[in-house]
């Protein structure tokens, strides 16, 4: 069993940005494709973007060139750096980490990120 912890939510004005970050336990986290996921209220829970072990990434084209998800598998650590954040982009944010092979994933409690003025 993997636990993830988010952290980094919070308010943002419009424009603004933030840093989230998920922690891993387990010493197998640099295997495991990690992942963004976001849900606003009313909304299905939708892909953010993700990166693999190698280093592959994907976004959601609604935050290209604003987001940036990032690794550092010494502290079992992934990170969304959020930019120019807009209102759109308020949504509970998920950490999720896939191991290989067919095997469940592993989902963070989320954290909260609000753009309002």
């Amino acid at each position: 069993q993997v636990q993830l912890v988010e952290s980094g939510g919070g308010l943002v004005q419009p424009g603004g940005s933030l840093r989230l970050s998920c922690v891993a336990s387990g010493s197998r986290f640099s295997v495991y494709r990690m992942g963004w996921y976001r849900q606003a209220p009313g909304k299905q829970r939708e892909l953010v973007a993700t990166l693999t072990s190698g280093g592959r990434t994907t976004y959601a084209d609604s935050i290209k060139g604003r987001f940036t998800i990032s690794r550092d598998n010494a502290k079992n650590t992934v990170y969304l750096q959020m930019n120019s954040l807009v209102a759109e982009d308020t949504a509970v944010y998920y950490c999720r980490a896939d191991p290989p092979g067919r095997r469940p994933p592993f989902w963070g409690q989320g954290t909260q990120v609000t753009v309002s003025s």
